[in-house]
């Protein structure tokens, strides 16, 4: 790999990648259409998601607000792969991902989508610098490439100074600022985010959050947020609400 597409990234002027999309017309990320999730429970079906159809374009910061159990964290988890519908489709760059084998799902998460938690799953015996490296060790990658791409990503969220502290060496928001950087650091279009400040303060928080909406901005990337609370939805430039599994009008 000649050049590092995080990098590239830092360096490139993408000021309203919504608005182009909408000129271009170019094809939502995410197309979701008639999304269906049902869990049995003897005799009884209940609707997680109840034929959900919504379009998620690049560069949009969307947040996604319910009450508990009103299947906002399900649906993220079939965006990003992690889990499958009952029925219906879910297209992000074109690809139905509810169709894709096991394995190919594995390797398309690996390459196209970023991860970030609530309770950072960041591993304690590794340093800042080894938890973001993490993802890469599935590429070809050289140790030298490597390297390259780690320290861009913690350039990216302000703390390439702490890339030799452990975890428990770091406050929570940096914690979670290491792992929005593993997130980033196989350049993917498209992060997730579930409750990523519920164990925030709210300086923290707001910290993340921003980082956040700049990717959307300066980067172009794609970000989904799930959230409960309204201070953070209002960093997304769009909300949408569940309500027992459909959409809230």
């Amino acid at each position: 790999m000649e050049s590092d597409p995080i990098l590239n990234l830092l360096h490139s002027n993408v000021t309203s990648p919504l608005n182009a999309s909408e000129e271009t017309g170019e094809a939502p990320v995410v197309q979701i259409q008639e999304l269906s999730k049902v869990y049995q429970q003897g005799e009884i079906s209940i609707y997680a998601l109840n034929r959900i159809s919504l379009n998620i374009a690049q560069g949009e910061f969307l947040t996604l607000m319910g009450p508990s159990g009103s299947g906002k964290s399900t649906l993220l988890h079939i965006i990003a792969g992690i889990d499958r519908p009952s029925s219906g489709q879910c297209r992000v760059q074109g690809i139905d991902v509810t169709k894709l084998s096991e394995s190919e799902l594995a390797d398309w998460r690996n390459q196209n989508v970023g991860f970030v938690f609530q309770t950072f799953n960041l591993l304690p015996v590794l340093t800042a610098f080894e938890n973001v490296e993490l993802p890469l060790l599935l590429t070809r990658l050289t140790s030298k490439q490597r390297k390259k791409q780690v320290l861009t990503a913690l350039e990216l969220v302000g703390l390439a100074d702490r890339m030799g502290h452990l975890p428990r060496q770091l406050s929570g928001g940096q914690e979670q600022r290491v792992a929005i950087a593993r997130a980033l650091v196989t350049d993917p279009q498209l992060i997730v985010a579930d409750e990523p400040t519920g164990n925030l303060d709210s300086n923290s928080a707001h910290e993340v959050l921003d980082i956040l909406q700049s990717l959307c901005k300066v980067a172009a990337k794609t970000v989904i947020v799930v959230t409960h609370d309204p201070k953070a939805a209002a960093f997304g430039s769009r909300s949408v609400h569940l309500e027992k599994g459909e959409l809230a009008n």
